[in-house]
């Protein structure tokens, strides 16, 4: 398997990144046991969690997917084998305030190394930008963490194009530590503020990027054909929006273009994100074992210009 190298860090990635919000929410310790597993055996080694995983679920209160991976990592014993990301932002109150304070991050910090059972974290996000702590503050906060090697590097998800900028600027200016990796929400119904807003900033800046919401909770699989389809399922706050004529039209090309090429519906939906410009790797997650698939699929396969082109013209601009 091909990894990639993430920004200016030693860090690499496989082309896919596995999306740990799943674990704690659809998949018990036991099943997300055998998942990371798989996971670990495939050669998908870079892992993707946060602090608020999986606090909607009910019954939850947060940290349940950090808890889940750092007892897997402990028992393996595997943990240097395992790039792991983490993020900070959001409080574990029930409405998750956010907050990229310095009083808040070292506290959360402290706590997602005690739930991960280990000293240290490899890519460290802020998960949510609170719009009024001073980025220079954040910065040397995260400065005060990896002199302490608590953490390795830094990336953002979520944050405006003005407050990534300053971020920027003020890391260079102040000899802080840089955003190495910027994480937006992006796939073929969702597009508009990456490549509009922060698609510029981040080829101007070397961060690469990992998509998040890749397969838009599921809907890109074609799992899902009407509104009907997700109502009172965990899964039905992420998906009811996709359901318009627009979200119809990708999701039959999608439908078209997986029979051309004798695969899944979520392959091409991947692989589409693994050849726009600007992309570094989409981060996606599996339930099952089968689900996996579509991950050595998507590697596999070069979606032609045509393809790639109806994808484009049919994809909402959302």
């Amino acid at each position: 398997m091909k990894y990639t190298k993430l920004g200016n860090t030693s860090l690499e990635t496989a082309p896919v990144v596995f999306g740990g919000n799943v674990f704690g929410w659809t998949l018990n310790e036991k099943k997300s046991f055998k998942m990371l597993d798989e996971l670990y055996e495939k050669g998908f080694t870079t892992i993707d969690t946060a602090d608020v995983y999986s606090r909607w679920a009910p019954g939850n209160s947060g940290g349940e997917s950090e808890i889940i991976i750092g007892k897997w990592m402990k028992e393996r014993g595997i943990r240097d084998q395992i790039t792991l990301a983490t993020k900070v932002g959001s409080s574990m109150e029930q409405n998750m305030p956010k907050d990229i304070s310095r009083d808040h991050i070292l506290k959360a910090s402290e706590d997602s190394l005690k739930r991960l059972q280990t000293d240290y974290i490899d890519l460290y996000y802020t998960h949510w930008d609170d719009d009024k702590t001073p980025v220079e503050e954040t910065l040397s906060t995260y400065q005060q963490l990896i002199k302490e090697g608590k953490v390795r590097y830094i990336g953002a998800s979520n944050l405006s194009p003005e407050r990534l900028k300053a971020s920027l600027e003020a890391a260079k200016k102040e000899n802080l530590p840089k955003y190495e990796v910027f994480q937006p929400e992006y796939n073929l119904v969702s597009r508009r503020k990456f490549e509009e807003n922060i698609k510029d900033i981040c080829e101007e800046n070397g961060l690469s990027v990992l998509s998040y919401f890749s397969l838009a909770s599921g809907f890109l699989t074609g799992k899902y054909q009407q509104v009907e389809d997700v109502k009172g399922s965990s899964r039905e706050m992420f998906l009811k929006e996709y359901f318009d004529e627009g979200g119809k039209k990708v999701l039959d090309a999608i439908w078209e273009t997986a029979n051309e090429h004798m695969v899944s519906e979520a392959a091409i939906s991947l692989a589409w994100i693994m050849q726009r410009p600007g992309i570094t790797a989409p981060i996606a997650s599996a339930t099952k074992k089968a689900h996996l698939k579509s991950f050595f699929e998507a590697i596999d396969i070069e979606l032609t210009k045509d393809q790639m082109k109806r994808l484009n013209e049919l994809s909402s601009w959302k």
